[in-house]
C-alpha cells in the first residue's frame, strides 16, 4: 500500500463583523497614536529619573547629595499634608492622570469621519474640512443662494446660506435636496444630520 501524504485543512475565513443595518460592516473609529502626549511623558519620566540615579550614584560615592533633593526634603518635612500648596500640586497631578487616563481610553482623531468600506478590509476615512467645502460647493451651486458656510460635526452638518434671491422656502427645499444627494455621495458610515439655517440679503445703503 502507498501511504499518502495527508494535508491540514485550510483556516476557516475570518467571520465578518457585525452588519450595522446597511448592508456594510461595521467601521470603528480611526485611534490617534498620540505620539506627542508619548514623547513628552517618556522624556519627564526619563529626565526624573536620570536626575534621581545620578543623586543617588553621589551620594553612595560619598559626595553630597543635589541641593534640589535637600531642598525638597526639607519643604516636604517642613509643610504638612493638608497644607494649600500640596493640595494644589495634588490636585494638579491629579488632573494630569486624568487626562493621560482620557488620552488612552479615547480614540482621538475627531476631525475624520468613517466612511462605508467598499471591501471589509479597507476602511477609509474623509476629513471634516473637505466635507465641509464640497458641501459648500453644492450650496453655492444652488440657484438663489449668494453665500454659504458649512461646518461638519460628528451628529451634525450645520449649513449657514445667504438668500438673494427666489422665495427662501423653495431655495430652502432645493439646498436640501441638493445637499441629501451630495452627502449619499459621501458615503459616510453615520451620515450628518443637516441643520439649515437661511438669512436674506441685507440691503444696499443700511
Amino acid at each position: 500500500m502507498t501511504a499518502r501524504s495527508v494535508h491540514p485543512a485550510p483556516p476557516p475565513p475570518p467571520a465578518p463583523r457585525p452588519d450595522t443595518g446597511t448592508g456594510t460592516p461595521r467601521v470603528g473609529r480611526s485611534w490617534s497614536a498620540r505620539r506627542i502626549p508619548s514623547a513628552v511623558c517618556a522624556l519627564l519620566i526619563c529626565a526624573a529619573a536620570v536626575a534621581l540615579l545620578q543623586d543617588v550614584v553621589a551620594v553612595r560615592t560619598g559626595a553630597p547629595g543635589q541641593r534640589w533633593r535637600r531642598s525638597l526634603t526639607h519643604w516636604l518635612t517642613t509643610h504638612p499634608l493638608d497644607g494649600t500648596w500640596v493640595r494644589v500640586g495634588a490636585c494638579v497631578v491629579a488632573v494630569l492622570g486624568l487626562w493621560l487616563l482620557a488620552l488612552a481610553l479615547t480614540p482621538g482623531r475627531r476631525h475624520l469621519l468613517a466612511q462605508r468600506p467598499p471591501v471589509p478590509s479597507v476602511t477609509p476615512y474623509l476629513d471634516r474640512p473637505s466635507a465641509a467645502a464640497l458641501l459648500r460647493d453644492t450650496a453655492l451651486g444652488v440657484p438663489g443662494v449668494g453665500e454659504a458656510a458649512v461646518t461638519v460635526g460628528r451628529r451634525r452638518a450645520r449649513v449657514r446660506a445667504q438668500v438673494d434671491f427666489r422665495e427662501r422656502e423653495e431655495v430652502r427645499a432645493d439646498l436640501r435636496r441638493a445637499l441629501e444627494e451630495r452627502m449619499g455621495t459621501l458615503a459616510l458610515r453615520r451620515e450628518p444630520r443637516l441643520r439649515i439655517r437661511l438669512r436674506d440679503r441685507s440691503p444696499v445703503g443700511k
